[in-house]
């Protein structure tokens, strides 16, 4: 009767991690436009399907086409938001919340602290699914958000590890706060890269640039991401180097006209708006750039810089820890964050050495190749799914145990 029991309990649990059903939450959507959270839920959502998952993505219709079903075999289910700085994220996330409740999800994933915040609906009215949160960022940190917005997402913070069977930090500096923050155990798994594929010269001919004439800026263009601390870097500098800022408006279009203001008498300085990340244009600007810089202020793990050492392109980086978590150890430069002065050094430093520039650019390649390998990420996620649903398996089966024996 027991070796029945364990045979019959294994099958079940084979079954259900064999082919999970997944709900993704939080994103904008996918295919990616962009985003480091886009980018992260695509490449998660794409390689757990080809594992043999059911996935779904849940999406808003000005980032993602409405009538775009499927992408790659992930499902994708469209819902509006109220699209205003505030409530966009939010509005879609209750929407989405309430939709998973009506639905047979084994996992719902969060992608952001956010977002989190309405964890508690599946949590209360869906209590077979499992809920699994993903702390991307110090969102709270962010200067495009005012007093009310910074404190929900302080306390999203909290609901990130509290709300969820399992939360997954992007960093180990993540990890580390959780667990001085709120007494929690994470479970660590990075951000990561595939293996670049190199362009030749051709489309950036259009804004008159050539391989290693120009450095390499990439992000949304909002204050913590510090472009404007480049910009002014860049006009103290002597050089013949382009400077190109990759990147649109968050609803942030006051931020960008300064930029603007900033970089006006400066022929050099090259605004191309918002790039398809993976894009032939995308990958021909990280191919053939001279110096990828990062000067943000706040990051979770940063994919721009990941993506930027696994094109073979030399990163310098404000020495914030996340940033420092990827590029110590001699696999690329930093500055003081926030130091003109320092970044503007570095540059003519770096402008001065190529051959620097180069070795260090080669180590970082195999670096992140190394570490932060796309393959490893889902593989690892998909361990986190199978482990929430076996102690909940395993909760189920104890208490019929317990009250068969009560009888």
């Amino acid at each position: 009767l027991c070796l029945n029991f364990v045979l019959l309990f294994s099958i079940k649990l084979l079954h259900s991690y064999y082919n999970m059903r997944i709900a993704f939450i939080g994103q904008k959507g996918i295919p990616l436009k962009f985003g480091g959270v886009e980018k992260h839920v695509e490449r998660l959502a794409v390689g757990l399907c080809q594992k043999g998952h059911k996935v779904f993505v849940y999406t808003r219709p000005w980032y993602t086409d409405s009538k775009l079903k499927e992408f790659k075999g992930v499902k994708l289910i469209s819902l509006k938001s109220i699209k205003t700085k505030n409530l966009d994220a939010i509005s879609h996330t209750w929407r989405a919340s309430w939709d998973v409740v009506r639905k047979n999800y084994d996992i719902v994933h969060y992608h952001g602290v956010g977002p989190s915040l309405l964890a508690w609906i599946p949590r209360l009215f869906k209590s077979k699914t499992r809920v699994v949160i993903t702390f991307h960022c110090h969102d709270n940190v962010h200067q495009k958000w005012g007093f009310v917005a910074r404190w929900f997402l302080t306390l999203g913070e909290w609901t990130a590890v509290k709300f969820a069977h399992d939360t997954i930090t992007v960093s180990k500096n993540l990890q580390m706060y959780c667990a001085r923050r709120f007494n929690a155990n994470t479970v660590y798994i990075p951000n990561g890269v595939d293996k670049s594929k190199q362009e030749e010269v051709k489309e950036i001919k259009r804004y008159n640039l050539k391989k290693d004439n120009y450095i390499f800026f990439i992000s949304r263009l909002v204050k913590h991401k510090g472009a404007h601390y480049l910009i002014e870097a860049f006009n103290k500098i002597h050089t013949n180097k382009k400077l190109v800022i990759v990147g649109g408006s968050a609803f942030t279009d006051k931020y960008v006209k300064k930029l603007k203001k900033m970089a006006e008498g400066n022929e050099n300085i090259i605004f191309t708006g918002s790039i398809r990340g993976g894009s032939r244009l995308w990958r021909e600007l990280h191919s053939n750039a001279y110096l990828m810089v990062h000067p943000s202020e706040s990051e979770g793990l940063p994919i721009v810089v990941l993506e930027a050492m696994s094109f073979g392109l030399p990163v310098l980086a404000s020495d914030i820890p996340e940033n420092m978590e990827v590029i110590a150890g001699g696999y690329g430069f930093s500055f003081r964050n926030k130091s003109v002065r320092d970044l503007s050094d570095k540059l003519q430093y770096l402008i001065d050495c190529p051959e620097l520039v180069k070795q260090v650019a080669k180590d970082g390649e195999r670096h992140v190749q190394k570490e932060y390998n796309w393959n490893d990420i889902v593989e690892s996620t998909e361990k986190v799914y199978e482990e929430v649903l076996h102690d909940y398996a395993i909760n189920k089966e104890h208490k019929k145990i317990i009250s068969i024996n009560v009888k």
